[in-house]
C-alpha cells in the first residue's frame, strides 16, 4: 500500500506541475497575442483629391500646392501620395 500511495502522490505532484506550467505558457502567449493585435501607429487614412483648379489657375495652384506639402509635412500624405497629387495639380 505504501508504493501505491507514493505513486499516487508522485502522479499528482507531476500532474500539478504540468497544468501550472501550461497556464503560465498560455497567459504569456495570450499577453503577446494582445500586444500584437494593438497597432503601434494608426492606419493611413485615404484622403479624396482636391478639386481641379477653377478661375484663377495660378494663385488656386500655389495654394493647393502648398496645402499638399503641409499634408506631407504632417505625415498625413506619403511621398508616393504626394508626388500623385501634385501631378494632378500640376495638369500632368
Amino acid at each position: 500500500m505504501p508504493g501505491l500511495l507514493r505513486g499516487m502522490a508522485r502522479t499528482a505532484a507531476v500532474a500539478g506541475t504540468a497544468t501550472a506550467v501550461s497556464n503560465r505558457v498560455s497567459r504569456r502567449q495570450a499577453n503577446r497575442w494582445a500586444a500584437q493585435e494593438v497597432p503601434s501607429e494608426p492606419a493611413p487614412q485615404q484622403y479624396a483629391s482636391p478639386p481641379p483648379p477653377t478661375g484663377n489657375a495660378g494663385s488656386d495652384t500655389i495654394e493647393q500646392l502648398k496645402e499638399l506639402a503641409a499634408l506631407k509635412d504632417q505625415g498625413i500624405l506619403t511621398e508616393d501620395e504626394f508626388a500623385a497629387q501634385k501631378a494632378r495639380v500640376l495638369g500632368g
